[in-house]
């Protein structure tokens, strides 16, 4: 099978699947044919439930219902976004092995996950989607993400793509993946002087600003801001708290005591949003919402926007930012394009015109995929088999890393900021540092305090060894290429020791001079590095060790297969039940006259005892025996079945002769009608005796 490039938007909400096939960027349909797949994972008796799946039942299980993958990635169980997120998910969500992750009840035990495994699982079903969708083989990915997001979030992502048995070849900033959508297909940029356009992304759980600036087959982010608390669902759960009130007084009910009411609420009010969107009011109904209570009331749109103006109001703030950072104002703006589920409400629209200064706004690019198109075309251009048209693109660094070393006595500083903030990626430094012997290399973020709570500064360590000291015992050069890559990830990409060497190198003539080419090249004696021993680097970094993630990979290469199994074993077990029924159906029907009341009889009889054994002790039984009921039905059945199609092509095979005979005698009776007109004509057309007489009067 041919590999298929994947693109994956990674969204709170919902994950959208890019794939580059048949020459373009086409987006993958899930099972039940939607193009946005819910990012949920959910447990059951005997198995998990993934995406759609876990939608359908997600207010019936909600304590096994797990949402904000992409929010709690890669966080640990103190960092206080913790507590908002249990606003919008019913789990038990707490500390798994020092990271966030949730305890559930799966196949009948109690269960721990993280939510780097429960991202993992998430991952794998997606990528089941675009096998099942492709008929193809999917290995790399590239999956976009928050632009806030830190080292340890994103390689939380990149080692649940590879739980997945996805190969993550770059980890991309969700805008930024919608800038080379835009810069990619757009055949109109200028070769000279940049367009400079905003890229404005409200999505369901934060909202992004970025301005870059756009060339002929490049692009290059000039600045990023996020607020990581704003978005769709912020505005689902005013609605819902606002009837939480009302059904408080109005039913003396109060939803948030009861979880799956307060599923439903939250469920409900999305719904709502978006039926005002597009209304100036709307209904709230729910059935049977909480002690047998059925609710309902009505929402006007400028009563709902009326609740939003504390959130509304945050809107000017990443606009402002965003435009000082690329020191541009909205009048150097060509153009403002929006993308993200929310900017289809109204007030948002609104507001977001209003921090532009009244700029209109443009849609050119899908609201909804244009971020796993651009992820898809990343990940097409990483592919050896597939050709894209070249495109440069430089992202922007939120934050400062800064590498720190133990300093030796002949050393003045022990730490350099090699990255900073604001600086384009991806970028590559050389550091010397002067050795005699192993040394170590650490990278933490500059400025912890502008880290989210919860999170650590430690980036990563890197142990460098194999330093041997001159000969005189004197320290060594070691030249040590730092990078921060395409994905964000800050590594040491190499160490080696160095000496300097002098050498003389020819004298390049200037610029109109004329060269007298029997005269010897003139030449300078220049002192150069040249390279002498690798270095052997060991990486230690915040995520979880190599042996983990294999031990990862294994328990959910099992799950799947336990999952398959289950899917295996109930489709077995409707078979067997549809089998019954159509089995007595037609023994009384088409079957009745190719039986003989012995088997007649044998099979009813086998067909009761396997309805019997079905809804008693076979109700929770094993593929095996419910493969082995339907066969041995189906050893009767089959012959009588047997019987029946024969009878049935005798009988077809005997109308086929019938109407072929049918159609030779119409054939022939049509030739015999043809042959008795033409002798008919030919008898009209012969003279008459009569006309033969009168001619020969006339000749005499």
């Amino acid at each position: 099978m041919t590999s298929v490039p994947l693109g994956i938007d990674f969204g709170n909400h919902t994950a959208v699947l890019g794939v580059a096939r048949n020459r373009g960027i086409d987006i993958v349909v899930n099972e039940v044919s939607n193009r946005a797949t819910p990012s949920l994972v959910g447990f059951g008796w005997k198995n998990r439930f993934l995406g759609e799946a876990a939608k359908g039942q997600e207010t019936s299980n909600v304590k096994n219902t797990i949402g904000s993958l992409k929010r709690l990635i890669g966080r640990t169980a103190e960092d206080p976004e913790v507590d908002v997120e249990k606003d919008f998910n019913g789990s038990a969500i707490g500390a798994v092995k020092n990271e966030t992750g949730v305890k559930v009840q799966y196949a009948g035990k109690s269960h721990e996950f993280t939510f780097t495994q429960l991202a993992g699982m998430y991952f794998s079903k997606l990528r089941q989607t675009v096998i099942d969708d492709t008929k193809g083989n999917v290995n790399d990915v590239v999956i976009a993400v928050p632009a806030y997001f830190t080292d340890s979030q994103r390689r939380a992502v990149a080692n649940a793509a590879v739980i997945a048995n996805l190969n993550p070849v770059r980890i991309v900033n969700d805008t930024s993946a919608a800038a080379v959508g835009y810069g990619v297909f757009r055949t109109d940029l200028p070769e000279d002087k940049p367009r400079y356009v905003a890229i404005v992304d409200v999505g369901h759980s934060d909202y992004t600003v970025s301005v870059l600036a756009f060339k002929k087959g490049e692009a290059k982010v000039l600045a990023t801001v996020c607020d990581k608390s704003f978005g769709g669902r912020v505005l689902d759960l005013a609605i819902a708290k606002h009837f939480q009130k009302v059904f408080l007084e109005k039913y003396k009910i109060d939803v948030r005591t009861n979880p799956k009411a307060w599923a439903r609420v939250l469920l409900q009010a999305e719904r709502l949003k978006k039926i005002l969107s597009a209304n100036t009011q709307a209904q709230f109904n729910v059935e049977s919402l909480m002690n047998d209570i059925d609710v309902s009331a009505t929402m006007e749109r400028s009563e709902l926007e009326q609740y939003l103006e504390p959130y509304l109001s945050r809107i000017s703030d990443p606009v402002k930012k965003a435009l000082a950072t690329a020191k541009l104002s909205v009048e150097d703006l060509d153009s403002v394009e929006l993308i993200g589920g929310c900017t289809r409400v109204p007030c948002v629209k609104e507001k977001i015109s209003e921090a532009f200064a009244g700029k209109q706004l443009s849609f050119t690019l899908n609201q909804d995929e244009a971020i796993a198109r651009g992820a898809a075309f990343l990940c097409a251009a990483h592919s050896p088999t597939v050709r894209v048209r070249p495109f440069k693109f430089e992202d922007y660094n939120q934050r400062s890393v800064t590498f720190f070393w133990e300093k030796t006595p002949d050393e003045d500083i022990d730490h350099l900021e090699v990255f900073p903030a604001g600086s384009s990626y991806p970028a590559t430094k050389v550091v010397t540092l002067f050795r005699t012997g192993d040394f170590a290399l650490e990278a933490n973020y500059t400025v912890p305090e502008e880290l989210d709570p919860g999170f650590s500064a430690f980036i990563g360590k890197w142990n460098v060894s194999g330093v041997k000291p001159a000969d005189n015992g004197d320290a060594v050069a070691v030249k040590i290429k730092l990078r921060q890559d395409a994905s964000g990830f800050y590594i040491v990409e190499s160490a080696y020791t160095a000496e300097e060497v002098t050498v003389e190198e020819p004298v390049e003539p200037k610029e109109g001079e004329e060269v007298d080419e029997d005269k010897e090249p003139e030449t300078r004696t220049v002192k150069k590095w040249v390279k002498k021993d690798d270095l052997t680097i060991t990486h230690t970094s915040s995520g979880i060790s190599e042996k983990e993630l294999n031990e990862l990979v294994e328990f959910e290469g099992q799950m799947s297969a336990d999952d398959k199994l289950v899917f295996e074993t109930e489709d077995r077990k409707n078979a067997l039940e549809e089998y019954i029924y159509e089995i007595r159906d037609k023994m009384d029907g088409p079957y009745k006259d190719f039986a003989s009341a012995d088997e007649k009889e044998r099979l009813l009889d086998l067909a009761t005892q396997a309805e019997e054994w079905l809804y008693g002790d076979g109700e929770d039984s094993t593929k095996g025996k419910y493969v082995a009921k339907l066969e041995e039905l189906q050893s009767i059945g089959n012959l009588i079945k047997g019987r029946y199609i024969s009878k049935q092509e005798e009988e077809r095979q005997a109308k086929m002769a019938a109407r072929e005979a049918e159609e030779q005698r119409k054939m022939a009776e049509k030739l015999q009608a043809a042959r008795e007109a033409e002798a008919a004509k030919a008898a009209e057309d012969k003279p008459s005796t009569e006309d033969v007489d009168m001619v020969d009067e006339v000749d005499e």
